[in-house]
């Protein structure tokens, strides 16, 4: 059975919009709001380049990626053909107009995934 961790009311959460969800370990999650009032959680990152999904635009159940465009489902984490890949999605339970995420699944779910550096200092750090 599932604990639950009341993270903030739907009305927290702007329309077509997303919060932020900080971790003790891994990557923020963003929960995201569409004009429906339906809420969903995905891994703050774009399966292309890392891309922050909380600062992208939603519009029914996708989010596009701020930094290529790239469309994300927001019920399964995976991009839209012809794109390819899948971030990590989140139980999310709202109740009486409170959203909460599974305590376990934050703990432990996609802890060990990053957020890629890119541009040229990557190369750089490569050969420090």
């Amino acid at each position: 059975m599932s604990e639950w961790k009341k993270i903030c009311l739907v009305n927290d959460i702007p329309v077509l919009g997303s919060r932020r969800v900080g971790r003790a370990k891994g990557m923020d999650v963003a929960v995201f709001r569409n004009d429906e009032n339906v809420v969903f959680a995905l891994l703050d990152r774009c399966p292309h380049k890392g891309g922050p999904l909380s600062q992208g635009i939603v519009f029914g159940t996708s989010v596009a990626c701020p930094l290529h465009n790239w469309t994300i489902s927001l019920a399964d984490g995976c991009a839209k053909a012809p794109d390819q890949g899948c971030t990590p999605r989140f139980k999310v339970k709202v109740d009486a107009g409170v959203v909460y995420l599974d305590s376990a699944e934050l703990a432990s779910h996609a802890i060990d995934l990053v957020r890629p550096v890119a541009g040229p200092a990557c190369k750089e750090l490569a050969n420090a």
